[in-house]
Order: C-alpha cells, then structure tokens, then sequence
C-alpha cells in the first residue's frame, strides 16, 4: 500500500488563475468513449483483441450459456410458483461472465443479485443460489467460496467490501474485493462514502457497474445529471474506465486491467454499458415506464450474436456443441434443483444461529428461553408460520 503523507504540499493546491474559464470544471457534451473490441455487427482488429486460446473462448461462452439458461429455467419455476421472486440477467450476460474471468479464484465476488454465472464459477453451488431465492437463510453461509450473499439492500455490500479490501491490502495479500453493483446504487451514500475510503486508503478494490439503464424503473438520465458513471471515479480519486458491457472480451480485458490497477494501490470503477431486456425481477413489469422500440434496439446488440460472430470469424465456433452445451447445464440445473427439494430447513433455532458466527450468551438464553416456552406450550407451534418453499 501507497504510504499516506500528512506533510502540507502547496503545489497539491492548485495554481492561481484570474480566468474563470481556466478554473472552472465540466464535463463534454457526450459521454467517454466506451471500451471496445468486437462491434455489434460482429467486425473486429484481429490485432487488437485479447489473447485467449480457443478453450478459453470455449468456457467463456459456455458460462454465458449457463447464465441464459439458468435464468430461463428460474423464471418457470417462479411462474409455477415453486421459486419465490427472481432478479434475471438476459442481455448482460457479456457483463457478468466477463467479470468472472477477469478476476482470480483467490479474489473476492460480492453480488448484488443478477450474477449467478459468475458465483457459480467463483465457486458457490447452485444449489444455494436456488435456496437464497427461496428465503431459506442456510443459503447465506457460502463456505466454499470468497463470495458474499447477494446485496438485495441497494448498496449496503459496499462498504462491507471496502473494508474487506482495506485488510487485504494490510495484510499484503495478492488479491483484490470486486463489488458488483447497478447504477441505481451510484446514487445511495454507501456507495459515495465506499468509494471515497477506498481512495484514501488505496483499497485493492474494484466496483464494477451494470449500468443496465434503469434502477428498477427510474431511467438513468434521470438518477443523475453525469454523461457517465465512470467519470464519477474522479471526485473519489480513482481510475474509471467506461466499457462496452456487450462485448465480453472488452469486460475481460479491462477487469484484468482494473485488477492489476486496484493491487497497485488504486482502486478502479468500471462501467459496464448494457442493458437489462427483461423485467427488474418477476415481480415488475417493464411496459409501464420503457418502450418496445427501445427494447428491440438493444436485442439486436445482444451479446450472444456478436460473440457468435467473433467465434465464427476466428474458426472457434465449428467446434463449440451449444446443444451439448445447454443439456449439460440443464443437467446441471436439475441436480440442484433435486438438491433444493431434498433440503429440510431446520426449527426455530435457525433465528438465533446465524446472526454472528457464533451464537453469543444472550442468543443462547433467547433459545433456551424459546425452547422451554414450546416445550410447555406446544399450541404455541400454531403462531409459528415457516416460509413456505416458493
């Protein structure tokens, strides 16, 4: 880490300048240019893309399958009303994965709800993803894994994960904490005062945004008055780097670049632009606040067709089987799912349990306390209501 000087520096103030033109600060009329290596069309520089082997072409895309396919399938479940409210990815699965592979396994993933490729790869079963959607707290505990629960309370993981970072970075750890947000969480005081400590104390962080133009329904021109969210980055006293969340290699690349950015002391935010085709979650309905014009605008910039195109191109795509692909993480989707219908959830004690790591003396008595009160009162089990499955 950079060490930090409390010795007073006049040049840090700033020349002196009787032009207010000089002095005055703003932003262009157009947002910065976004990161790029594969148009939408599917054209490319061969010479500029990254350098990956045809394998890893082969996983990248498989795990853009695997997040399609998982979310399709979690939608019918919701629709059957055997899953409880589901928040899906489709059109940003570029994003997602992208993420993934620009991070290491030693690295730490902190969602926010939509990344279920990308923990699944950093190691957290399916299995408890499914159970997190159905309001069964064993899903929390993530063993396995360097992950955190999803952040469903906007922007609450942010400082959790500066501070993570923070520790890493004393303790000279090679690794770095990369908090996966949307743009509607650019707007909350976690995420202003998250990324202004991670400025001051050079965290080996990096906040990633999807900014999927829209916090919930709330367009994002009309969350801030900012060309873009990687321009924010600046008042903090990081890097920012605006990236085109549609082309999976441009993710790839810059979250390598932003990581190796964040270990050398500076914290980085990336912008992922993209856009979230379908509903909020299961519970909202997009027609109400966004045109189908706009929607069928981005489906043309799908990420999947263009990727498709770069693999064709690069004589990759012969050789990629995406029916064998889906019916092994259909496979895959099933034996979680079977995993999730075998899982008894436990009794009362699950309140007490999981709040710290180990149950204080208090939580114990509130137990006992609890325990003696069914055991003497067994009709009190009738005001007992368990979450049901869905």
């Amino acid at each position: 880490m950079t060490e930090q000087s409390s010795t007073f520096s006049e040049s840090a103030l700033g020349k002196g300048s009787a032009s207010f033109e000089d002095c005055l600060l703003r932003q262009g009329d157009t947002a910065p240019p976004r990161y790029r290596f594969v148009d939408p069309d599917g054209s490319y520089d061969p010479e500029a893309v990254p350098d990956l082997s045809a394998e890893q072409h082969r996983d990248i895309y498989y795990w853009m399958l695997l997040q399609r396919r998982y979310d399709e399938r979690m939608v019918n479940l919701q629709r059957r009303g055997e899953m409880g409210t589901v928040a899906t990815a489709r059109g940003q699965e570029a994003s997602i994965v992208g993420t993934s592979f620009g991070i290491e396994q030693r690295d730490w993933l902190l969602p926010y709800g939509r990344e279920a490729a990308a923990l699944v790869r950093h190691g957290v079963s399916m299995r408890d993803i499914m159970l997190y959607w159905l309001g069964v707290q064993d899903a929390n505990r993530l063993p396995d894994s360097n992950s955190l629960p999803f952040a469903i309370a906007i922007g609450t993981h942010l400082p959790v994960g500066v501070g993570y970072a923070w520790g890493l970075g004393l303790d000279d750890e090679d690794a770095v904490v990369t908090m996966m947000m949307g743009d509607g969480q650019l707007s909350t005081g976690e995420a202003q005062a998250s990324m202004n400590w991670a400025g001051v104390v050079d965290a080996p962080a990096v906040f990633f945004c999807l900014n999927n133009q829209y916090a919930i329904s709330v367009p994002f021109s009309k969350q801030t008055a900012a060309n873009s969210v990687a321009q924010k980055a600046l008042a903090w006293g990081l890097d920012g780097i605006r990236v085109d969340g549609n082309d999976v290699l441009a993710v790839v690349d810059a979250m390598r670049r932003a990581r190796k950015r964040a270990l050398e002391g500076t914290p980085v935010v990336v912008e992922a632009v993209t856009y979230r085709i379908e509903a909020h979650t299961t519970n909202d309905d997009p027609s109400r606040y966004r045109d189908d014009s706009e929607v069928d605008w981005w489906r043309e910039r799908d990420p999947f067709d263009r990727y498709r195109e770069f693999l064709k191109s690069e004589g990759i795509w012969s050789d990629i089987d995406e029916e064998a692909m889906e019916a092994e993480i259909d496979e895959r989707f099933d034996e979680a799912w079977e995993e999730v219908q075998a899982f008894e959830s436990g009794g009362v004690e699950e309140l007490f349990e999981y709040v710290y790591d180990e149950m204080t003396p208090e939580l114990e008595a509130q137990l006992d306390d609890l325990k003696q009160v069914l055991e003497e009162r067994p009709d009190v089990y009738e005001y007992i209501e368990e979450r049901p499955k869905g």
